[in-house]
C-alpha cells in the first residue's frame, strides 16, 4: 500500500465553491484503478486543502498521475501551490491501529 498526500491553496474560488467541486469530483475519484481511500482535507484558516489518497500499490499511483483527471486538477486554474509526497506504509503497525479503529467504530 501507499500514501500519497496532496495538497494545495485556492485562488480565486472561495471554501463552499470549492466543496461544490469536490462534490462533482468525488464519482470520478472514487473509480480510479487501485485507489482505496480518499480523505478530503480543508484548513480554511491557512487557506489549505488537498486528500490523503490511499492506493493499492505505485503502478496506481503512476496510472493516476497520466490520467486526464490528474492533469485536470494539476492545470486547474483556482488551485496553486501544489504538492504532491508519497509513503509507503508501514504494514505492521499500520494493521494493529486499524485493528484499534475497528474496534472503537
Amino acid at each position: 500500500m501507499e500514501i500519497q498526500v496532496v495538497t494545495f491553496r485556492l485562488r480565486g474560488m472561495t471554501p463552499e465553491r470549492y466543496e461544490a467541486l469536490c462534490d462533482e469530483l468525488a464519482p470520478d475519484v472514487a473509480a480510479l484503478p487501485g485507489l482505496i481511500s480518499t480523505d478530503w482535507l480543508a484548513d480554511e484558516s491557512t487557506n489549505t486543502y488537498g486528500g490523503v489518497y490511499t492506493w493499492r500499490d505505485r503502478s496506481a499511483i503512476e496510472t493516476f498521475l497520466k490520467s486526464d483527471l490528474f492533469r485536470l486538477l494539476a492545470n486547474h486554474p483556482h488551485l496553486a501551490d501544489i504538492t504532491s509526497r508519497v509513503f509507503s506504509v508501514l504494514q505492521s503497525p499500520s494493521a494493529v491501529t486499524a485493528r484499534a479503529r475497528a474496534v472503537a467504530a
